[in-house]
C-alpha cells in the first residue's frame, strides 16, 4: 500500500510539473519538442525560446536537453586510440550479436520441446527493467544509481566516438516518464549521413563497448572486495531438512544455536563435537536464539540420511549458514560463465518459482538487502552499500550492452548489422536486397522474444 501512494504522488508530481512547462511552452513545441513556424505562430518571448530550448514533449514523455556539449571536443585529442577503442567495439558487437540470437534461438527451441509452466518471468510487469514494479529488480539507491550510470555511460560513448568522426553533436539530454526511462544525444543528422559506413559503425557500437567494458569492471571489483568481508563463525540455521528432528521440533529459521545441553557452544564446529558423542535415539536440549530472544527445543536425534553423509553418531537435520563459501564461490565468479552466474542471481527466487540453480539464492546478499549481511563483519561502513552499487553496475551495463547489440533495429546492435549488411551486399551489387534482409532479421527477433515470454502461457492455456 505504502508504495501504491508514492506511486500515485510520484504521477502527480509529474502531471503537474508537465502541465507547467505546456503551459509555458510556446505554442508548436508541446508535442515535439520542435521550434514553431513563424509564418503560423507568434514569436516567443525570451523565456519561452530559453525553454523552449531545453524542453520537449514526445508524447506523454518529457525530454530535458542541454546543447552546451562542447566539452565532448576534448575528446578529440585521443582521436587514434578512441578510434581503436571503437573498432575493437564493433567487432565485440558482432560476437555478442551473433551469441545474443543463438542463445534466443536455443531458448525458443528448449521451450517448444519442454513446454514449461509459466513463471514469474513471464508476468508483464517483469518484462520491463522498472524498479519496484519488476518483482526481480529491487527499488533502491543501488539499483537506480547504477540505471542512471548505464545510461549515461552508454550515450556517452556515442557522443565521443561522433566527435572522434567529426560529427557534429547538437545536444544531449534525459527522457522523464515519471521516472527516468533513457538518455538521449542528438548528433547532426546530415554529418552522420556523410561519415563512412564504418565510421557510422564505431559511433553505433561504442555504446554498447562502454556498456560491457564497465559492466565487466563492476563485477571484477565486485568479486575482489567480496573477500573484504569476515564470515561469523557461530553456528547459525537457516534451514532443515524436513521430517528431520529440527523440524519435527519446530526450530525458529534462522536462529543462532547457543548452547547444547547447558554446554555453551560458538561454531558449527562444537556442535559436531558434542553430537559426535551421541547416538539416533539421544535426546538433546537446544538453546537458540533469534531477533535475540532464546528458546529452548528438546530434539529427538535421529539416524543420517544417506544423501547427506555416513555416521553413527546422532543427527540434527539443521542446516547451516556457510558465509565462507558464499565468498569462496564468489571469487570463483571470474570467468565468462562466473559473470553469466552473477546475472542470473535476481532471478534466483524460490518463493516466485524461479529457482533454476540449486544454491544461488544464498548470493542474493550481493545486490539485495537481506538478513544475511549480519553474519558478517564489514571492513568498512557502507560496505554492503558498495558491493551493491558495483553488482547493479555490472548487471544493468551487461544487460543493456547484450539488449542492445541483439540485431534488431532500432536497436545500436541492429544499426551495426544493417551497415555491414548493406556493405557487403553492395560489394556483390546486391545492395537493393539490404532493407530486405534487414528488415527479415529484425522482424525474426522480435517473434523469437514474444515466443519465449508468451509460449509458456499458450502451452498450458
Amino acid at each position: 500500500m505504502d508504495w501504491f501512494l508514492i506511486a500515485l504522488a510520484a504521477i502527480a508530481i509529474y502531471l503537474i510539473i508537465v502541465a507547467i512547462l505546456k503551459t509555458h511552452l510556446p505554442t508548436g513545441t508541446q508535442a515535439t519538442g520542435e521550434t514553431p513556424d513563424d509564418t503560423d505562430q507568434q514569436t516567443p518571448s525570451g523565456d519561452q525560446s530559453s525553454l523552449a530550448s531545453h524542453v520537449m514533449f514526445y508524447g506523454p514523455i518529457l525530454g530535458i536537453k542541454t546543447e552546451n556539449v562542447g566539452f565532448f571536443d576534448w575528446f578529440k585529442k585521443f582521436s587514434g586510440g578512441l578510434r581503436i577503442y571503437g573498432t575493437v567495439g564493433v567487432f565485440m558487437v558482432i560476437i555478442v550479436s551473433i551469441l545474443m540470437f543463438l542463445l534466443i534461438l536455443q531458448t525458443v527451441n528448449f521451450t517448444i520441446a519442454l513446454k514449461p509452466e509459466p513463471t514469474a518471468i513471464n508476468s508483464p510487469q517483469n518484462i520491463f527493467f522498472i524498479p519496484g514494479l519488476n518483482e526481480f529488480i529491487p527499488s533502491t539507491f543501488a539499483v537506480w544509481f547504477a540505471f542512471i550510470i548505464t545510461l549515461v555511460v552508454h550515450e556517452f560513448g556515442h557522443a565521443i566516438l561522433c566527435r572522434v568522426e567529426n560529427i557534429k553533436v547538437k545536444a544531449m539530454g534525459v527522457l522523464f516518464l515519471v521516472i527516468p526511462i533513457g538518455a538521449f544525444v542528438e548528433p547532426d543528422e546530415d554529418g552522420v549521413k556523410e561519415a563512412k559506413p564504418f565510421e557510422r559503425m564505431r559511433m553505433y557500437g561504442a555504446g554498447i563497448m562502454n556498456n560491457l567494458v564497465i559492466g565487466v569492471l563492476c563485477f571484477a571489483l565486485l568479486v575482489t572486495m567480496i573477500g573484504w568481508a569476515e564470515p561469523s563463525s557461530e553456528p547459525i540455521v537457516v534451514g532443515y531438512y524436513q521430517d528431520y528432528p529440527a523440524a519435527v521440533a519446530g526450530v525458529p529459521i534462522p536462529s543462532i544455536i547457543k548452547t547444547i545441553n547447558d554446554t555453551p557452544v560458538s561454531t558449527s564446529a562444537d556442535v559436531a563435537d558434542i553430537l559426535n558423542n551421541s547416538k539416533p535415539g539421544d535426546h538433546v536440549m537446544v538453546k537458540f536464539e533469534k531477533d535475540g530472544e532464546i528458546t529452548s527445543h528438546q530434539l529427538n536425534l535421529s539416524a543420517w540420511p544417506s544423501e547427506v553423509g555416513s555416521s553413527e553418531s546422532g543427527f540434527m537435520g539443521v542446516v547451516y549458514y556457510n558465509g565462507q563459501k558464499v565468498i569462496q564461490t564468489t571469487q570463483s565468479f571470474f570467468s565468462p560463465i562466473g559473470f553469466l552466474l552473477l546475472m542470473s542471481i535476481p532471478f534466483q527466487k524460490p518463493e516466485l518459482g524461479t529457482n533454476k540453480i540449486a544454491g544461488l539464492e544464498n548470493f542474493q546478499i550481493l545486490g539485495f538487502d537481506t538478513k544475511d549481511a549480519e553474519y558478517y563483519t564489514e571492513p568498512f561502513p557502507f560496505y554492503w552499500q558498495i558491493i551493491h552499487l558495483l553488482y547493479w553496475g555490472g548487471f544493468i551495463n551487461l544487460l543493456v550492452g547484450f539488449f542492445n547489440a541483439l540485431p534488431m533495429l532500432p536497436l545500436d546492435g541492429g544499426l551495426i548489422f544493417r551497415e555491414g549488411t548493406e556493405r557487403i551486399l553492395a560489394r556483390c551489387g546486391l545492395e537493393r536486397y539490404g532493407a530486405h534482409v534487414v528488415g527479415t532479421i529484425s522482424s525474426l527477433m522480435l517473434v523469437l522474444l514474444i515466443a519465449i515470454i508468451t509460449l509458456p502461457f499458450l502451452f498450458h492455456l
